[in-house]
This record gives C-alpha cells, structure tokens and sequence, in this order.
C-alpha cells in the first residue's frame, strides 16, 4: 500500500481525534460560563447531541454534502456510508468520513450554545436531528462539496462560514425566540451581569479547544505532503494568540481592568477568524487578523447585550462576527503564492473580485443558516407548546429539573440539609 496514503489517513484520524476532542473544551467553556445549576445539564446535552448528530451525519449529511447528481442545494449519493472507498481520494475514505463528521458535531454544539440555561432537553433532541440534515449539509455543500459557491471560488479553508457563523446564525435564531433568562435585563432595559460559575473551567475550555484547532485547520489539509499542515498551524497559532492579546488590551483600555473572559472570548475570535485564511495569507497577515478579531469581539459582545439579545456563550460574537471577519479577510490577504482555491485579496493585485465572492458566501450562507433555523424552531415552538421550561423549571436549574440530578451534588445538597436542619 502506498505509504503517503498510510500517512495521510494517519494524519487527518489524528486531526479528527483532536477536533472531537474539542467537545471537552466546549462543554468545561459553557459550563464554566453558566451557573453551576445547569452544569451537569451542559455536560450531558453536549455528549447527547454529538452522538445524535452523528447518525444523522452518517444517514443523510455526508451524502449531501459529498454526493455525487448534486442539484443546486444538495449532493445526492453517500447516504448509510458503510465505508466503502471513494473516488480520487488520496487517504482513507473512512477516515475523512469521521473527520468531515467532527465538523458537523462541532457545528451544532455551537449552534447549542445560543439554548444555554432555558431550553428543553426535547428542543435539543429535534433542532440537533433538523439543523444536522437541513442546515448544515446545504451549505457545507455549497462551499466543501463542489456546490454553487465553490464554482464562484468561495475561500474557507477550514470552516468559518461553513461551522462557525452557520452555527452562530442558528444561535442567533435560538435566542431570538427564546428570549433572555430570568434575570438578564430590568424594566428600564439594563442588563445585568449574570457571571459564569467557573472562570478556571472556562480558561482550560479555551485552552482544549486552542490545542484542537490544530486538528480542525491543520487536519483540514488533508495531506502530508510538503509539511504544509505546519504552516497551516503557525498561522493558527499567531491568530489566537493576538486574538487574546488584542481583547487583554482593549477591555483594559476601555474597562479600566484586563477583564479575563474578554481576553478568553479574543483568543477564540483569533482562532475563528483564521479558520477561513489560515492556508492562504502569510504569517503578518495571520497576526492581523487575529488581532482585529479579538478587538471586534469585544464591541460585538456589548452590541448584542444592547439589542436584549441574551447569548450566554457569546457564540455569536465569537463564531458569527469573527467568522464573518475571517471569511471576508481572506479577500484582502490571500496571496497568489498561497490562493489555490479563488483568487489573490484586494492587497496582493486580485481587486474586488474575491473580497466579493467571500461578501456573498458570508451573505446567503447566514441567511440561510438563520432563516432555515428560525423556521425550525418557530415550528417547535407551536407543536411543542414552547421552546422555554417553565419559570420554576429555570430559576431551580436544568440540572434538577430536565435530568433529576445535580451537577454538584455535593454543592446543592448540602444547602438543601441545611434548610431541613433550621
């Protein structure tokens, strides 16, 4: 057997192995973000719902997004892969099966993020089952799977669009019809603070998430040929650290303090944005990027608070505005050396033309990612009378309430006794 084959199959399970594993980061970042009354809650959905969307993946996703007799929205072969070899593939078909399939799982758990602290287990159960079939696949072909935006040349190399703002746009539709948590703003329309529970939790997420993107942009190579998955990583890596640099200091500056989930949300921002870029612009413009997203994502958070959009996560200023950057910055920065998919950015002689191309997938991929969602659950919300639990169902916790147990029992429990005992 071909020994580069063997390697590359190698390679991109490891890269698989390190995105999924980005699931532990996202479930120590949410629940370290939130109160300790829905921790246990987190944990669990996040487990429940990978696996869920994993066989949705597995009967229709990756047909749509790679199947052959495509129509303009979908491919339309693949569907029930049982792992049999594809055409001109230089790795593993099983292999890139698993590792398109982690960006799937990755897709809807921050989609989830916008349900945080107020939704129904069940809720969870029928958008994870609709946004995996309906949502994700289409546009995924759209740009991955030789659909009508890659013709156009769309650059998104890892997933900017095609994870991150589609997941934060199905967030956005989430929080819209939710509506805030109990709590979150006063009549007069202030917000309130509502502090995570776990800041320590929250730092080692990012920190996870920091060491699997190196799976999910690096992997994205698919190869080993040439070494080029190190470059791919080095940008990936200078991004999130100017990211976390340029937040640090912009919530000093404006705060008065170096606030840490600021410079937490800027290290994500940085690894978000070069997501799209990070195997077409040189390592300056990596550091670029970063740092202008890790300043965008703290405006992005304080614009959202003011329109009474409760995103607990923040996903939508960390997935949807640095993946909205990310995607269009590649239509400055791609160089001709480097843009073997479009063409050259506005900098390096290309003009409008790819900076266009990246305005219109970042366009029509949001709004359907948003429309389509918004339509999921305006739907559940009627046939299941509501998205929300109850009043009482929230303010004790979904721990207690949706799953009849506490993340911290210890915690809780001890409180309870001590009410008895008085």
């Amino acid at each position: 057997m071909d020994p580069i084959y063997l390697m590359n199959s190698l390679w991109v399970m490891l890269g698989a192995i390190l995105v999924i594993f980005m699931l532990g980061g996202f479930i120590l970042l949410e629940a370290g973000s939130t109160r300790m009354k829905n921790a246990g809650h987190i944990a669990g959905k996040t487990i429940f719902t990978f696996g869920l969307a994993s066989l949705v993946f597995w009967a229709v996703g990756f047909g749509f997004i790679f199947g052959d007799n495509a129509n303009f929205l979908v491919g339309l072969s693949h569907f029930f892969y049982s792992g049999y070899e594809l055409e001109g593939m230089s790795l593993s078909s099983s292999v890139f099966f698993i590792f398109q399939l982690a960006f799937a799982g990755i897709a809807i758990t921050i989609a989830l993020g916008g349900f945080a602290e107020r939704a129904k287990l069940s809720v969870y159960l029928v958008f994870t089952i609709l946004f995996s079939a309906l949502v994700y696949p289409v546009v995924a072909h759209w740009i991955w799977g030789g659909g009508w935006l890659a013709e156009h040349g769309k650059q998104d190399f890892a997933g900017s669009t095609v994870v991150h703002l589609t997941g934060a746009m199905a967030a956005l539709a989430a929080t819209i019809l939710l509506k805030p948590r109990i709590g979150k703003y006063n009549k007069d329309g202030s917000a309130n603070n509502i502090y995570g529970h776990n800041q320590v939790y929250t730092a080692l997420g990012v920190l996870i998430l920091w060491v699997g993107w190196f799976g999910f942009n690096a992997g994205s190579t698919v190869s080993v040929d040439n070494g080029f998955f190190g470059f791919v990583a080095l940008n990936t890596n200078l991004a999130a650290g100017a990211g976390a640099v340029a937040a640090l200091i912009i919530s000093w500056m404006v705060l008065g303090k170096s606030d840490v989930p600021t410079m937490l949300n800027g290290a994500l921002a940085g690894l978000v944005a070069i997501t799209a870029s990070c195997a077409f612009v040189d390592t300056w413009a990596a550091v670029v990027i970063g740092f202008v997203a890790g300043i965008l994502v703290f405006y992005s958070v304080r614009f959202f608070e003011k329109r009474k959009i409760d995103d607990p996560i923040f996903a939508l200023s960390v997935h949807g505005a640095a993946g909205v950057w990310g995607t269009l910055s590649t239509g400055f920065f791609a160089t001709p050396e480097l843009a073997t998919v479009g063409l050259p950015g506005l900098f390096y002689g290309g003009g409008f033309t790819q900076l266009g191309v990246q305005f219109m997938g970042v366009a029509v991929s949001g709004a359907y990612a948003f429309v389509v969602s918004f339509i999921i659950l305006a739907v559940a919300k009627k046939v299941m009378n509501g998205l929300r639990v109850s009043e009482e169902e929230e303010i004790m916790g979904l721990d207690i309430s949706e799953h009849g147990s506490y993340g911290y029992p210890e915690a809780f429990v001890a409180k309870e006794d001590n009410k008895l005992s008085s």
